[in-house]
């Protein structure tokens, strides 16, 4: 038994050394915290200034662009369904919080949805296909503002999430604080004095159930950021303070039911983290933030493998890009 547990140990120290995020050049210094990979040609990505970037060569080279009309957005969250079909999320005050689309690879955008409410302030955006989507955003009249769409986001329906608890509200850091599995679920992440709480859907946002985390939840700069699920049962969320991004305490929880309940491994990720993924093709969990990145064969042993500042991230088979303050993009090198 003790070496069977040294031989795992070795095995997964030497697949972690070979890991490495590689530069790419973006064409672009805005704030990118927004990725969303449709594979490993092509890859979209949003930030600031109301850019937007695509790639079709892997990232080899990259074409930055702003949506006419909303150089003053920032777009922190996007979503592609395919090479042409693409969602874009501004986070802002009111009518700063928007949704766009194109069906043409960019050539054209459409303005879809513009947040009817001065309080309003969108977090994150998501699709379980091509027609069904949700979006997420702060506390309106005591509740998270969560809206649903049957039909590829032509009309945005408001749903009734559990009341919130004072101060409580999401992060609009990655677009993952936020996250979807199969046909159905949802599940999104809050923070803020008193919270840490996962909210979870079976019905595409129709109802809802509400859940305490270990995660921090001592300032307003704490919480959690990202959510990810492997199967529609185990899943983690990371975070911690984004204002403390060098400290690791309570900055990960993890779910065996769906939600229902979470807690705390014995330790996690080196720091802040501000996005988590699984990626199927690895078998590994993978989680970034500011202060670095780190990797997990089982979401409960973490080893840092790379200390730059990243926002975001996302996958498509082995393929992995990550995105960041001043325009930084960077690919996944995933072990031989």
């Amino acid at each position: 038994m003790k070496k069977m547990k040294f031989t795992t140990a070795f095995l997964f120290a030497a697949t972690l050394c070979a890991q490495s995020w590689i530069p790419q050049n973006s064409d672009t210094r805005a704030s990118l915290r927004g990725v969303s990979a449709v594979d490993a040609n092509t890859v979209w990505a949003s930030g600031s200034g109301g850019t937007y970037l695509v790639t079709n060569n892997g990232g080899a080279t990259w074409r930055a662009a702003k949506v006419p009309g909303a150089e003053a957005l920032d777009f922190r969250g996007i979503r592609a369904i395919d090479a042409r079909t693409v969602y874009l999320m501004s986070a802002g005050s009111g009518d700063k919080s928007r949704i766009y689309n194109t069906t043409d690879a960019g050539e054209h955008w459409a303005l879809q949805f513009t947040n009817p409410d001065p309080k309003g302030f969108f977090d994150a955006i998501a699709f379980w296909d091509a027609a069904h989507g949700i979006v997420v955003g702060d506390q309106l009249d005591g509740r998270a503002e969560v809206r649903t769409t049957d039909d590829g986001g032509v009309h945005w329906e408001r749903r009734d999430p559990p009341p919130g608890l004072p101060n409580e509200g999401a992060f609009a850091a990655s677009n993952t604080c936020l996250t979807l599995f199969g046909a159905n679920e949802a599940w999104f992440g809050t923070g803020g004095p008193g919270a840490a709480r996962v909210f979870h859907s079976k019905d595409r946002g129709r109802t809802w159930s509400v859940a305490p985390t270990p995660i921090r939840n001592d300032g307003a700069a704490a919480g959690i950021f990202s959510l990810a699920f492997d199967t529609p049962q185990h899943g983690i969320a990371v975070g911690g303070d984004y204002s403390k991004d060098k400290e690791d305490r309570a900055n990960i929880a993890i779910t065996r039911d769906g939600g229902a309940t979470w807690t705390a491994p014995a330790a996690g990720p080196r720091g802040f983290r501000s996005a988590v993924a699984y990626v199927p093709a690895l078998k590994l969990w993978i989680a970034t933030g500011t202060s670095g990145s780190d990797l997990s064969p089982d979401g409960v042993t973490w080893k840092t493998f790379d200390t730059a500042s990243y926002n975001a991230i996302s996958f498509a088979g082995r393929a992995g890009w990550a995105v960041g303050a001043q325009g930084h993009i960077a690919a996944f090198k995933p072990a031989d």
